[in-house]
């Protein structure tokens, strides 16, 4: 009974199925977002919702069945009994904000489309190195907003007044966001040579440490996509195997007869 169950709960009509709902339910939650829909429609949304959410509890309720014990064994399936168990929690005072992390749920797509898992095996695989990473960019930026808040904080408080405000600022120059016309150009008004600063800042954080964060991820992803494929393989070696040892029974069977 439960290997049948969990056979079917793995098929993928089942699982397209439960996807459509999450893509469903989705849908209803940024619909809940606006006054305008809610006000028009909002008892038939929030039953719908509700529905949506049985059907959830439904869903974890025949896995937790069909697998036992071994259905907490996921890192997937507890992120899905985490999420649906969230829901449930009433809606009062502080704790009415969790429900909207229902939300959440539609990451499940990422566990049916192998292409957005190997991006997140990627990820999750190369966070020991990003440390590193993250640590020299960390150091690079309080070395850089020590030296801009003693040569630019007394005329430029706004931006380099104190370390957080500095660290702010670079963080900002660092993105490319608005930092020539924003901050540089109006800086070098007054410090003529403050590009001297500036540039070296760029080149070290935004064309050298970002890329290596994302040549460690790229990375991972080709060793998570090399892993998979190696995995694919022994599977098709295991099952080629298991079938000539059929086909060899059988023929040592004939010869017998």
């Amino acid at each position: 009974m439960r290997e049948r169950l969990n056979t079917w709960i793995e098929s993928r009509t089942a699982s397209n199925f439960i996807i459509g709902v999450i893509l469903f339910n989705a849908v209803l939650l940024g619909m809940e977002t606006s006054p305008e829909i809610m006000a028009l429609y909002g008892p038939t949304i929030l039953f719908l919702d509700s529905v949506c959410l049985g059907i959830f509890i439904i869903e974890i309720s025949l896995k937790i069945i069909g697998r036992g014990t071994g259905f907490f064994r996921s890192g997937w399936n507890l992120f899905d009994f985490a999420v649906v168990a969230i829901a449930l929690v009433p809606a009062v005072q502080g704790l009415s904000v969790l429900r909207a992390l229902r939300i959440l749920r539609v990451l499940r797509v990422i566990s049916v489309a192998p292409s957005l898992r190997r991006v997140v095996e990627g990820f999750v695989t190369a966070l020991p190195g990003m440390g590193s990473v993250f640590l020299l960019m960390t150091i690079i930026f309080y070395i850089g907003s020590v030296i801009a808040t003693k040569l630019f904080g007394s005329d430029f408080p706004q931006w380099f007044g104190s370390l957080p405000s500095s660290a702010y600022s670079l963080f900002q120059i660092m993105t490319l966001e608005s930092w020539s016309m924003g901050i540089v150009r109006p800086v070098m008004e007054v410090y003529p040579y403050a590009w001297m600063f500036f540039i070296p800042f760029i080149l070290a954080t935004t064309f050298a440490v970002v890329n290596l964060l994302v040549g460690l991820i790229v990375n991972s992803m080709q060793d998570a996509h090399n892993a998979e494929e190696v995995e694919r393989t022994d599977l098709y070696r295991e099952d080629v195997m298991r079938k000539l040892d059929a086909i060899e029974k059988q023929l040592a069977e004939k010869s017998r007869q």
